[in-house]
């Protein structure tokens, strides 16, 4: 039996005065599932997932969460938890008071076993009894994720959520998503990392002014007839010149000197391939195969029209 998606959006409108932040978007996620929004400044990432919380309500379209239709109120149905623009917390409560005073507001029953599972999972059990106003940006971050979890969301709704974090917490972090998904839990994120968005989501929608120019997997972003810089360490270069410069469709770009091992070329996928089954042949040894830019920031500076950053 096919279950309704976690949010299905058509045509969601919202403007504020003379500015439009979203324009007619569609958005679809399925339960379980780990979808990145990503976009410039000013694209409308805040605005939507502002939507999705229930802090603000659409001016047009069509908006569906959990499978419950939303109105025209300021409402989202049980099972939706998360936070925009970082969390709300109260700075002269330890994390645990925090999460205790979150948990008879909500009429949750959380009882000290829960508040001390959530601060387990995302790495604050050391700081439990610190007060929030001295922590780090990232720290509030975890904290507001422990906050979040607390409520066992359906919907988790997460702005910058790797934002201050150290590559561990990172890490602590990633593992916590990824395990949700594995649960059925739908999670949105956004982020300027790209290569956060590529280390967790299986699909991403990039937002530019206000509108949808791309929405689905990541693997669309990396289809072969894209031509993208990648970069190759090898044993040899000169011969790794050599056989660049016979394979068709491949353009070398780099001009380093001799001793230098780094090779770099442009090419889409298919003549990679060739290149690198050339080289092999030739002898050459590959220590290294990687883009220059992943194949998400290539996209999205090339569907935002955003300069490429120099390199």
């Amino acid at each position: 039996m096919n279950e309704s998606p976690a949010i299905r959006a058509r045509g969601i409108s919202k403007s504020f005065r003379d500015v439009v932040a979203l324009d007619a978007v569609d958005l679809e996620v399925a339960a379980g599932r780990i979808h990145g929004v990503v976009g410039p400044n000013g694209a409308g990432k805040t605005t939507l997932l502002g939507l999705l919380l229930g802090l603000a309500v659409a001016d047009s379209g069509r908006l569906e969460i959990l499978g419950t239709p939303i109105g025209r109120a300021l409402d989202t149905p049980a099972g939706v938890a998360g936070f925009v623009d970082g969390p709300g917390l109260y700075p002269s409560l330890t994390a645990r008071q925090n999460l205790a005073a979150l948990a008879a507001l909500r009429g949750l029953g959380a009882g000290t076993a829960a508040i001390g599972d959530v601060l387990d999972r995302v790495g604050l059990t050391d700081v439990a009894d610190d007060r929030a106003g001295g922590f780090s940006l990232g720290m509030r971050q975890r904290l507001g994720l422990a906050a979040a979890l607390l409520t066992r969301p359906r919907l988790l709704v997460l702005d910058e959520p790797s934002n201050g974090l150290d590559p561990a917490g990172t890490r602590h972090v990633h593992d916590v998503l990824t395990r949700l998904a594995e649960q059925g839990t739908c999670v949105v994120l956004s982020s300027h990392r790209m290569d956060d968005v590529e280390a967790l989501c299986c699909e991403v929608t990039i937002l530019t002014t206000g509108r949808v120019v791309f929405s689905g997997p990541l693997s669309k972003l990396a289809a072969g007839h894209r031509e993208l810089g990648y970069r190759l360490i090898v044993s040899d270069r000169q011969e790794a010149r050599r056989v660049a410069g016979g394979t068709a469709g491949v353009v070398l770009v780099d001009d380093a000197g001799p001793r230098d091992e780094m090779l770099v070329v442009r090419t889409v996928v298919p003549a990679l391939d060739e290149l690198v089954a050339r080289l092999v042949r030739a002898g050459v040894a590959i220590r290294e195969l990687a883009p220059v830019i992943s194949p998400l920031e290539a996209a999205f500076l090339e569907l935002t029209e955003q300069p490429a950053p120099p390199r």
